[in-house]
């Protein structure tokens, strides 16, 4: 299965970055396949972030949120697009807990 990993980057020193990659750390760890926007080619502007990061929630079999993802406007989208698709959305230490069960499921 292949998790998205959603969190605040703006306004975040490194934009967040290292919360992102341990994340994708402890999910590959757990058997899951990622879909990391921090590893996604820089962009001129936040929309077209988002563009790259909504064809990712779109692909993902579920959503990985770090803390604080509710006071990210791009990360409540991106949540928000998930439960209209009724992809599943958890924090990440969730997948991790469910690990391989959830993968081979």
């Amino acid at each position: 299965m292949s998790l998205y990993i959603a969190g605040p980057m703006s306004g975040y020193d490194h934009f967040n970055y290292p919360a992102f990659f341990n994340a994708e750390a402890a999910l590959g760890a757990a058997g899951y396949k990622t879909l990391n926007p921090a590893r996604n080619p820089k962009c001129s502007s936040w929309d077209d972030y988002m563009r790259a990061a909504i064809a990712q929630v779109i692909r993902a079999g579920g959503i990985a949120v770090l803390p604080d993802w509710q006071m990210s406007a791009g990360a409540a989208l991106e949540v928000h697009i998930a439960h209209a698709l009724r992809v599943p959305v958890h924090t990440v230490e969730h997948w991790v807990s469910l690990g391989d069960a959830e993968c081979s499921a």
